[in-house]
């Protein structure tokens, strides 16, 4: 497929009469956050940035600039170069290799983190990926490692070494609980591989849940109206002071492309998490051994247990399967009403799978937490001491 190359120069700023370009600029500058870090970084949540003031009101709109575009820019300044590019090869299966398939490619787009070049991304972005690579905004391109992963959460965590003297720019994390409704945030990212594309919108609500690949609920969703599309995944939502305060993850939309409601990652989520990813390259949760349930009026029925796991030691019992030989065929039979139904997890109750992992996610490894089912047609409290989740 072909790629259209765009030549920006074609494309010139309007003039301004009496240099009000250049002063509306300077003003611009002096509105940004007080000492700007490396190459955009910029401060935390605690600076303040001077207002421009009457006098920079009139350069700004003499310029052209409105206040809220003023913000924009001053937004993007600071933050665009700590957006990176992600390209990834996928792997291959035998009969693909058999048959001579190309390999799958896909992008993405991720926020460096820290200076020892640490990358914020999707999981869905890095997922199955053979290989990973990252552009930076002057064009360097460099091989990435993929450092920890939660498919839960649809977040990754991935590494890049860069050259001998650079600096890489990087984006602070906000505080996500800030939040409210009307708030106006801003997108930086690559949709259609349009490299540090920046949109803006409001928040138009908060508390979504989205469904990962594995299954698992993804709470506290923040859904904006900003412009997400094909590409945009993984980067950065921003705060009108340049801090990072969620991770772009999903678009609701019959063409694939956005219709104005988005969907991202709450930041202190991943604020949470990316330590264990960077230190253990996984989320290290506490498991109660329970891999299957049904859910009833009176709870959740135990289908599946993990042999030999924490909800098996205990003594949780799941269906009674019974197998029997008749001449050549083996038959089984399923008698359900042997199994467990748990009703609440130290007295909270339990509705959905969501409601139980969520609760147990809450504890740590090696705490004993306690399990009333219903057995029987009778209430028993069991106790249970969670184990540690298998690598996923």
């Amino acid at each position: 497929m072909a790629t259209t190359t765009t030549d920006w120069r074609r494309f010139s700023r309007p003039a301004l009469a009496g240099g009000a370009w250049a002063l509306a600029l300077a003003m611009l500058a002096a509105a940004s956050p007080a000492s700007p870090a490396r190459h955009g970084q910029v401060a935390g949540a605690g600076s303040r940035r001077p207002a421009v003031g009457r006098i920079g009101s009139q350069l700004l709109a003499e310029a052209g600039i409105s206040p809220e575009e003023s913000t924009n820019i001053r937004v993007y300044r600071a933050t665009n170069k700590a957006v990176v590019n992600i390209t990834t090869v996928g792997g291959l299966s035998p009969e693909q290799v058999f048959f001579n398939i190309v390999p799958q490619q896909g992008s993405g787009s991720g926020t460096i983190i820290d200076e020892q070049g640490h990358i914020l991304t999707n999981n869905h972005v890095v997922e199955n990926a053979r290989a990973v690579r990252v552009t930076l905004f002057d064009g360097t391109n460099l091989p990435a490692d993929v450092v920890g992963t939660d498919p839960s959460n649809d977040l990754a965590v991935l590494k890049i070494d860069p050259p001998p003297g650079m600096k890489l720019a990087t984006i602070p994390l906000g505080d996500s609980s800030r939040l409210e409704v009307g708030r106006k945030v801003l997108a930086i990212g690559n949709p259609f591989g349009l490299d540090r594309t920046l949109t803006q919108g409001i928040v138009s609500s908060l508390g979504r849940t989205l469904r990962a690949e594995d299954g698992r609920l993804i709470k506290g969703i923040i859904q904006t109206d900003a412009a997400i599309n094909p590409g945009n995944s993984g980067g950065p939502l921003l705060d009108t002071a340049g801090r990072m305060i969620g991770i772009n993850t999903a678009i609701v939309s019959r063409s694939g492309q956005s219709a104005g409601i988005g969907f991202a990652i709450p930041i202190n989520i991943a604020r949470r998490l990316v330590p264990e990813l960077i230190a253990h390259h996984r989320v290290i949760r506490p498991d109660i051994g329970i891999q299957m349930v049904q859910p009833t009026e009176q709870g959740l029925r135990v289908i599946r247990l993990e042999e030999g796991g924490p909800a098996a030691a205990a003594g949780i019992t799941g269906p009674r399967v019974t197998v029997q030989r008749q001449g050549p065929f083996t038959l089984s039979s399923v008698d359900f009403s042997t199994a467990d139904i748990i009703e609440a997890v130290d007295g909270t109750r339990t509705r959905t799978f969501d409601d139980l992992m969520s609760y147990i996610e809450g504890r740590k490894a090696s705490q004993v937490i306690t399990l009333t089912v219903l057995r029987q047609g009778r209430l028993v409290k069991i106790p249970v001491k969670l184990g540690v989740s298998a690598p996923e």
